[in-house]
């Protein structure tokens, strides 16, 4: 996916602002395990997954807990070190090899500054991230591991073949035994 497709994906803005955005990308790539973006310290980039897989994750009473899944299209972003320029409390990791486009958050502010139309962008940009993040915490409080086994499929369809099943059953908050079980009655 190039990077003019995922911020199209976002919130499509004129060629000349979309050009002017494009020019402060750069396009790195990283190995397998690679740990991104590292909680209590304060991110300075904004990540966009070209080729890969990452995994948001947090440390919880000496646990992994896998908090969300990104993919070719995806953001990867501490969203407190992206808004309140604080330190972040997640952990990602890169799942598979990955190329991405990475911009430094000062670098995005600056454009959203001088460009009305990449503000907009940074507008639905944020506003989507938002959305995303409200999603997780009502799947997590209202869904049944079913259901947000389910909805994750749905979501994400090739994650199943892409990510451990310990992985995926951290994400739904449940043992890889209950992980089995769900998928039985599935398939």
């Amino acid at each position: 996916m190039s990077i003019a497709q995922i911020l199209d994906k976002i919130y499509p803005i004129d060629t000349a602002s979309k050009l002017k955005m494009m020019e402060g990308f750069e396009e790195i790539n990283l190995p397998k395990n690679e740990l991104i973006i590292r909680s209590d310290k304060v991110e300075k980039s904004i990540y966009f997954i070209k080729k890969g897989i990452a995994r948001t994750f947090s440390n919880t009473d000496g646990n992994e807990v896998t908090i969300a899944f990104g993919e070719e299209g995806d953001t990867i972003i501490s969203l407190k070190s992206y808004t309140l320029n604080q330190r972040g409390y997640e952990n990602i990791q890169l799942l598979e090899d990955c190329t991405l486009y990475k911009i430094s958050s000062s670098k995005l502010q600056k454009l959203f500054l001088t460009d009305i139309e990449i503000a907009n962008w940074g507008r639905k940009f944020a506003e989507q991230e938002l959305i995303k993040a409200e999603q997780r915490f009502i799947s997590n409080q209202l869904g049944t591991a079913t259901e947000r086994y389910m909805e994750l499929l749905k979501k994400h369809p090739t994650l199943i073949q892409r990510v451990s099943l310990g992985l995926i059953a951290s994400y739904l908050g449940i043992t890889q035994v209950s992980l089995s079980r769900i998928r039985a009655t599935i398939t």
